[in-house]
């Protein structure tokens, strides 16, 4: 639609948003009218009209079996459109139209804003499957009536409300017809159904929807009068209402066809069963991040175990591969940490390869500098917890074995992250600019544990490769190449 209005009319921008208004609500038009809707926008130089919009209703059949957007007719061959436009009036003269054989009654209704007439939107019913109006289907129409004559007006949709029609309810959900008073005179059965499940013993016609309603809601104090007010339509409004272990949304939409409120439309629809399910995820995420913060405590416990343990050791070697062991256990504890923190089982794994790359660097002298290039991006968790244990070896290799007591140097860490839908990969490379790699040294078949470890994550869990390579200049490069989901 922004094209559209862009390209061929001379609409200012607050004019688009109005019409973009107004889209995201006649979908209500729509289904109260049994109708298709057409927004048809006059050109800049006013001898065509373009469409910008369209609507179908879910409630009866189609008028147009064909996308009508973007269609361009001249002034002068739809006379409803040009009568609409120029007189500012809602147009109903005229015969039905047959289109493929099928009866078509066409209305056209101005949609003004500020006193301008911005377009019109044409109202085709299909008449074919006509028949004696139901109570719900007369207050269906009566209700399209009169907000056909607030767009005429200028005074719907309502400024400001900008309303979510996928999460909003609809006419089909449930719909209640108020009086000026807010006494109820007409209610569907969804929407009886719907009050019944809050609690309502009797039928809905003939009561006050906002004291009724607030009475069903549980309250200890007096009748909620905020609550009685909303649920009256005096203003539109959109709320929920729980009681008796059911929960219904409800929406007010005021009707004021000539200036003055003659009443409202109460939308509705029972969201018990949505509701339920939300809160049962929500204890789920809340468990699932619960588990990770115990992992992460009894990780951490084994880690200070292990510690203590090696304090008490006499064997350096042993020492040392207790201090090993702690570190392995940490980068793991790391993850858990971050996924008990988040809300799905992904991570920001940058942050996890700084805090790793932070934890070995303790083991060094102090005159070796480690750092990270790129970004590794968001991970799943069955990714980022091997792929934080395989940079916890390699980095632990390079500063054990690439550098003597007390020599400077630098370890970086490159991530390089391809976005290719069908085939994302991570790559990662470790350099340092150390002694390098002893002659004839042959990775893969090398019976170092880290080693070991690092094939078998890279490898095995992660289905990626693993190759240790002599530096450019001097020192050894690692490099890793990991398949990885690809970033929404």
């Amino acid at each position: 639609m922004n094209d559209l209005v862009r390209q061929h009319t001379a609409l200012s921008d607050s004019d688009l948003e109005w019409l973009h208004l107004l889209v995201s609500e006649w979908q209500l038009l729509s289904d109260l009218s049994f109708a298709d809707l057409v927004l048809w926008v006059p050109t800049l130089d006013g001898t065509r009209y373009v469409s910008v919009a369209q609507m179908r209703p879910n409630t009866g059949p189609t008028s147009y079996q064909d996308d009508m957007v973007g269609h361009l007719v001249p002034r002068g061959r739809r006379p409803l459109l040009d009568a609409a436009l120029d007189e500012g009036r809602i147009v109903r003269e005229g015969d039905p139209e047959w289109r493929e054989e099928v009866p078509v009654r066409v209305e056209s209704i101005p949609v003004r804003r500020e006193g301008r007439v911005l377009g019109v939107i044409a109202r085709n019913t299909n008449l074919l499957t006509v028949r004696t109006p139901s109570r719900l289907e007369l207050t269906y129409l009566q209700s399209a009536s009169d907000l056909a004559q607030m767009i005429a007006a200028g005074t719907f949709p309502f400024p400001g409300e900008q309303v979510d029609m996928d999460s909003s309810p609809r006419a089909g959900d449930g719909l209640v017809r108020l009086d000026a008073e807010g006494i109820v005179q007409y209610a569907s059965p969804n929407a009886l159904s719907a009050y019944h499940r809050l609690g309502l013993a009797t039928d809905l016609v003939g009561q006050h929807l906002g004291q009724i309603t607030a009475e069903l809601a549980p309250s200890r104090g007096p009748v909620d009068e905020a609550l009685v007010t909303l649920a009256s339509g005096y203003a539109p409004r959109e709320f929920e209402v729980e009681g008796n272990g059911g929960v219904i949304q409800l929406r007010a939409i005021p009707l004021k066809p000539k200036g003055t409120r003659i009443g409202s439309l109460v939308l509705l629809r029972d969201v018990t069963e949505l509701r339920r399910r939300e809160r049962e995820l929500i204890t789920k995420d809340a468990t699932i991040r619960e588990i990770h913060h115990r992992v992460k405590n009894n990780l951490q416990t084994v880690a200070a175990l292990l510690r203590l343990q090696a304090r008490r050791m006499d064997s350096d070697r042993g020492r040392e591969a207790l201090d090993e062991a702690v570190r392995r256990v940490g980068s793991i504890a790391i993850v858990h940490e971050t996924l008990s923190q988040n809300l799905d089982e992904r991570v920001e794994f940058d942050e996890i390869a700084d805090r790793v790359i932070a934890m070995v660097a303790e083991i060094s002298p102090g005159k070796v500098t480690c750092r990270r290039n790129g970004r590794f991006g968001i991970l799943d968790a069955e990714v980022a917890t091997p792929l934080s244990m395989v940079l916890t070896e390699v980095l632990q290799n390079a500063l054990e074995h690439a550098f003597a007591q007390g020599e400077q140097g630098t370890v970086e860490v490159s991530a390089v992250r391809g976005e290719a839908r069908a085939d994302a990969r991570l790559l990662i490379t470790v350099k340092d600019d150390g002694r390098g790699l002893p002659e004839g040294f042959d990775p893969q078949r090398a019976g170092n544990l880290g080693l070991q470890i690092v094939r078998t994550l890279v490898e095995g869990e992660l289905g990626g490769t693993f190759d240790m390579l002599p530096g450019t200049e001097r020192g050894t490069k690692v490099v890793l190449d990991i398949p990885v989901q690809p970033q929404k």
